[in-house]
């Protein structure tokens, strides 16, 4: 049975989280490791790590995951903003172990004023870097993106390439229905659904998908924005994120909401995903 839960802030520290997921009803939580919009992150001691457990333990917090910092950017023709990447997510990757996290998703970033292809190429190179050298427990995920600008990771196509080049690394895929929707894969009916998730499927393959951002869309289909909505308040819908919470090939999948509203509005948003779960 799928488990559901949410991003929550470590405002505090991280041992603070737990409670926060608790009061939104979630059994399964994300935070982000250190400070999203910066490159410096903290050491991980061994009483930091070990209050964060005892308190996820507390809070009967089942599964934790961690998303990268935004300032990640591993398709970058700008060799310092592309090392820096590297640095970073190999930083984040150690934390996140040590935390016990078991997921630490990232975007790839923009190629910029180059093209596509090179811009594949130098995620590929770069995913190589990190993971070359790496024996932690928590494995990297890949996010889908919406595609906006230059960004790359939009289309199943490029995701796949991407691990098609890397198959010596244990690399998972974490899907963002907002994402999906605005770049063009249609979650506005089952038949649609079921159609994006078989294609899902074919492409890249289920095996590879660890982890879903059950997200509304404020963003139109194919508009290639990526603009979160509260469960029900975008375009996607209530009706057809149940329908994607209970499709029979995300039956072993875990859901993680990241919805711009209040506490109180994603716990309503969570306990109203979990009556319509079969």
């Amino acid at each position: 049975m799928p488990m559901l839960g949410a991003h929550v802030s470590i405002a505090g520290g991280v041992n603070k989280a737990p409670k926060r997921a608790k009061k939104q009803d979630c059994e399964v939580m994300q935070i982000f490791a250190q400070n999203p919009q910066s490159h410096k992150t903290p050491e991980t001691s061994l009483k930091e790590a070990g209050l964060f457990k005892l308190a996820c333990k507390k809070y009967q917090i089942k599964k934790i995951y961690a998303h990268a910092p935004y300032l990640v950017n591993l398709a970058s023709p700008n060799n310092r903003i592309r090392y820096g990447s590297i640095s970073l997510i190999q930083r984040n990757l150690k934390r996140a172990s040590l935390l016990g996290c078991k997921y630490l998703m990232t975007h790839l970033g923009s190629y910029g004023e180059s093209d596509k292809k090179q811009g594949l190429e130098r995620v590929i190179k770069s995913l190589n870097k990190i993971l070359a050298d790496y024996h932690g427990s928590c494995q990297l995920l890949l996010e889908l993106s919406a595609g906006s600008g230059h960004i790359l990771g939009s289309q199943f196509e490029e995701i796949a390439q991407i691990l098609k080049n890397l198959p010596q690394f244990k690399i998972g895929v974490c899907l963002d229905t907002a994402h999906i929707y605005a770049s063009g894969y249609d979650l506005g009916n089952k038949k649609a659904i079921d159609k994006t998730f078989k294609k899902f499927s074919r492409i890249i393959g289920m095996p590879k998908l660890k982890l879903v951002h059950l997200n509304d869309s404020a963003a139109q289909l194919s508009s290639r924005k990526d603009r979160h909505a509260d469960i029900g308040d975008g375009q996607i819908g209530l009706k057809n994120l149940a329908a994607v919470l209970n499709h029979p090939l995300l039956k072993n999948i875990n859901f993680i909401l990241e919805t711009p509203g209040s506490i109180s509005q994603r716990k309503k948003d969570i306990m109203a995903l979990r009556r319509m779960s079969s």
